[in-house]
């Protein structure tokens, strides 16, 4: 499935094209601010970047030229919109490096054709299957070169999603971490054990060792899903995200990396959780906001699965039923929970 990030200060035309754009089968990512794009950057790689070209702050051919600076992206297909763009500006957008250029108002049926033709011509498919995916919400799961990655041990996989999370550890970091209840010379054997065996999942040279430190091979980079759902957490933190989109990020969270047992792993889990509230909290009062109160009901209702103890959410979904005239609202009050029943 390609993967476009697109980058425009009208909400509308963002929502155009998304809704285009996934009816089509990409998925799609959504920017209001070239900043924000450039930090999704480095945790989310596209196949394709479509950017207005009139913006505040920064506009579309500044935001080209700030990707085309970094190397990783030097060569990423980057597709101009723009209805007020004039022909030097085009010509400018070409010259620092744009793929091509459409003007608006387009129809679905050009921009689609438009970027069929942009992805073909770079021969993206090939790309994506060399792209490494590292899946640990909801999942255990690594892609790489297009097909999953069968794991040796579940160890093996652990201690990968280990290094992601840690970036660089001793051996003893890791043998603590991933056997807490081993004694030190058990806990070394174990990890060196697991680390040749994580090698002969991915390769021998998928984990490098630098004056006794462990890191994954640079030259993997994969993109891990957990770093993309808590960078784009930050950015509706900051109020950058509609409630269309906060709706898809709350959907991406699930129980970190199941069947795992360490105490790493509940760090972890416990910070994801705690993300998850905050976002639940923050489009639950968007919701209200937008007078979509069977929206807040089930915003709240999932903050409660996870906190029942939450008194704002008790509150918070008591009210949002009793206005859409849910008789559950009399439950809520209760603080009784009937999570078997859908508020759709």
């Amino acid at each position: 499935m390609p993967r476009i990030l697109v980058v425009d200060d009208d909400a509308a035309i963002l929502k155009l094209v998304s809704v285009i754009l996934s009816r089509a089968g990409h998925e799609v990512r959504t920017s209001t601010h070239p900043v924000e794009a450039l930090d999704l950057l480095k945790v989310f790689t596209p196949d394709l970047v479509i950017s207005d070209v009139v913006m505040p702050y920064m506009t579309g051919l500044e935001f080209l030229e700030k990707v085309r600076a970094h190397e990783q992206h030097a060569s990423l297909p980057f597709m101009l919109l723009s209805s007020h763009a004039e022909r030097g500006d085009v010509r400018r957008g070409m010259n620092l490096g744009a793929d091509d250029y459409l003007p608006k108002p387009f129809t679905p049926q050009d921009l689609t054709g438009a970027i069929d033709a942009r992805l073909r011509r770079a021969g993206l498919n090939q790309q994506n299957e060399n792209q490494m995916q590292a899946k640990g919400l909801g999942t255990a799961q690594v892609i790489w070169k297009g097909s999953t990655v069968t794991w040796v041990s579940r160890k093996a996989l652990e201690l990968f999603f280990y290094l992601l999370e840690h970036k660089e550890v001793t051996s003893w970091e890791a043998a603590e971490a991933l056997w807490p209840e081993k004694d030190e010379a058990r806990a070394s054997s174990l990890f060196h054990t697991t680390l040749h065996r994580l090698r002969r999942s991915l390769s021998n040279e998928a984990v490098v060792s630098t004056n006794r430190r462990y890191a994954l091979a640079s030259d993997l980079n994969p993109e891990y899903d957990v770093q993309r759902f808590e960078l784009l957490a930050a950015q509706a933190e900051q109020g950058s995200l509609g409630l269309e989109e906060l709706r898809e990020l709350v959907a991406q969270y699930g129980h970190y990396l199941p069947g795992t047992d360490s105490p790493w792993a509940d760090d972890v889990r416990a910070r994801l959780e705690q993300k998850q509230l905050t976002l639940l909290g923050i489009a639950a009062r968007a919701a209200t906001s937008a007078g979509r109160d069977r929206d807040a009901a089930q915003f709240h209702q999932r903050a409660l699965a996870i906190d029942p103890m939450s008194e704002h959410d008790w509150q918070g979904l008591a009210k949002a039923l009793d206005t859409i005239g849910d008789p559950r609202a009399r439950l809520a009050a209760q603080r009784e929970a009937w999570w078997a029943v859908d508020l759709d």
